[in-house]
């Protein structure tokens, strides 16, 4: 016999079976001896009060065992000699796009520039040692694409666009712990996520697939108004309908796409910096005690949000317990991004703190930025990305050594005469972030950072550390397709997919774009072959 309970119970209680078998026990009149297990179907952490308690969702096997992992299965059957379809990167949106192709009967042949999530690794150690990025393969390029490397946080406010309990579910498929099914804020982890993606690479292979590592695609073979397939930097072509999941950093596809006149639009991002403060700092704060989080709870997460001067200023990818890393994807920028390991247990916690900035920002040239004017329009915010992270990389000695300033000096235009230990690698250097950055970004962070420590006493310290810049936040273009087909508004046979696209943001909403549109490739094949 099952029961299902909605529980509100002290941090201790909801993290020891032992523990929590007893209070079932005694408030739900359970005998403990015949509880033969427990799952958690839904955890949260309320830090709203002084007292923090966890809310869990538990369901109790009484002298029975659980009859499954925990998770729904897909089945993939073999696809080796069916209908084949292209798809260009191996991040979350392809990855996911390739393998519900395989749930529908299409053959996928998945095409990414960077290397297997592996091989991967080792080029972003080498950027610490030796401060310089391989173009082909960085944190944004390469098997698992950005999220690889970056974290692996699963949470999203994507439901009402796709099935989300799907893609967790797909992830415990291939590895990830059944833990994501229950957690309000769910994260693999930077540790665990390359093992996920490999077998989500050899469930591909297993079924009949394909995936070719270091090969770029360089540009689209068109027909009539069609895309019949790509070619890439090798020579080689693929045939097939096209589904362009590249990424938010792929600013050589938005180049070549701008200039043979396939339509894209600049779209809004967010630009701003890393704000890593100790870990124990943020777990005092938020969980409103000296003594942070203690014995039972899990390193403590914020989410801040203001408007400055008619624009948002906002906390972006929170890691706790995490690191920031060097996430440039070509010579001579700087860009910075957080990640987490599984147990996010190292000594700082960080997330990228960030100002709005809408296409008509640049072209009423309010943040003193004067465009390329080579540069076509659609690829103005795309310059302004490349400029801030340049300008970066000169304030850094032309090194991946990382511009920073404390926050309370950068709140109070102060050079910081010195700066705290920090997780970032490549190394910090001491630079007036509040004289250089665009004061359309640095006049409203300096706003936001007040607001915040109004919000939260102690979160503006000078223990806090601002390392610049973070600006890839999301794409700065938008690939144009109708709402309803998903294929590009003029080419046939083209879907644009994913954050890249500039319809998804972070790792969920992506593979569920990514799903959405191997479906209307599927459709579009049924109508037209």
């Amino acid at each position: 016999m099952t029961y299902e309970y909605q529980l509100r119970i002290l941090p201790e209680t909801a993290a020891d079976e032992q523990r929590l078998k007893a209070y079932l026990s005694q408030e739900k009149g359970l005998d403990e001896r015949n509880i033969t297990a427990l799952r958690i179907l839904k955890r949260s952490v309320d830090a709203r009060q002084r007292t923090v308690y966890v809310n869990l969702t538990v369901r109790v096997y009484v002298n029975e065992l659980p009859k499954d992992d925990g998770y729904t299965p897909i089945l993939y059957k073999n696809v080796e000699d069916r209908p084949q379809a292209i798809v260009v990167g191996a991040g979350p949106g392809g990855l996911f796009a390739a393998l519900r192709l395989i749930e529908l009967g299409f053959r996928p042949v998945v095409v990414e520039r960077g290397k297997n999530v592996r091989d991967r690794k080792r080029d972003l150690a080498q950027i610490s040692r030796t401060q310089a990025v391989d173009p082909e393969s960085n944190y944004s390029f390469g098997e698992g694409g950005a999220g690889a490397y970056s974290d692996g946080k699963l949470y999203t406010r994507s439901k009402k666009r796709g099935n989300v309990d799907k893609i967790l579910h797909v992830f415990c498929q291939h590895g990830a712990s059944v833990s994501i099914l229950a957690d309000a804020h769910p994260h693999i982890g930077t540790d665990k996520l390359p093992r996920v993606i490999e077998n989500m690479r050899n469930t591909l292979l297993l079924c009949g697939g394909e995936v070719h590592f270091e090969t770029r695609m360089d540009a689209l073979l068109i027909e009539g108004g069609e895309v019949k397939g790509i070619e890439t930097h090798t020579g080689e072509c693929f045939l097939g309908p096209v589904i362009l999941a590249t990424g938010h950093s792929a600013r050589d596809v938005y180049r070549w796409l701008a200039a043979h006149g396939v339509e894209i639009e600049a779209k809004g991002i967010a630009v701003g910096v890393r704000l890593e403060h100790p870990a124990r700092l943020i777990d005092q704060i938020q969980y409103h005690s000296r003594q942070g989080r203690g014995r039972w709870l899990p390193a403590a997460e914020y989410s801040f949000v203001t408007q400055a001067d008619g624009r948002g200023v906002y906390s972006f990818c929170m890691c706790p317990g995490g690191f920031v890393v060097p996430a440039a994807s070509g010579p001579e920028q700087i860009v910075v991004n957080g990640m987490s390991p599984s147990n996010r247990g190292s000594y700082w916690s960080n997330s990228g703190m960030v100002v709005e900035l809408r296409p008509e920002d640049l072209e009423c040239n309010t943040i003193g930025f004067k465009p390329d004017a080579s540069a076509p329009a659609v690829l103005r915010m795309l310059a302004f990305q490349e400029q801030l992270e340049r300008t970066c990389w000169l304030q850094g000695n032309r090194k991946q050594t990382a511009p920073a300033q404390r926050m309370a000096d950068f709140v109070n235009h102060r050079l910081s005469a010195d700066l705290p230990k920090s997780s970032y690698a490549p190394g910090l250097i001491a630079s007036p972030l509040h004289f250089w950055l665009p004061p359309f970004v640095s006049k409203r962070l300096e706003q936001g950072f007040r607001q915040f420590g109004r919000n939260a006493h102690g979160f503006l310290t000078n223990e806090a550390v601002m390392i610049g810049v973070e600006t890839r936040t999301s794409s700065p273009v938008r690939i144009l397709r109708d709402k309803d087909s998903l294929q590009h508004v003029r080419l046939r046979g083209l879907f644009p997919c994913g954050e890249g696209a500039g319809y998804a943001g972070g790792i969920v909403s992506a593979a569920i774009d990514g799903e959405r549109c191997a479906e209307a490739l599927s459709e579009y094949m049924a109508a037209n072959h």
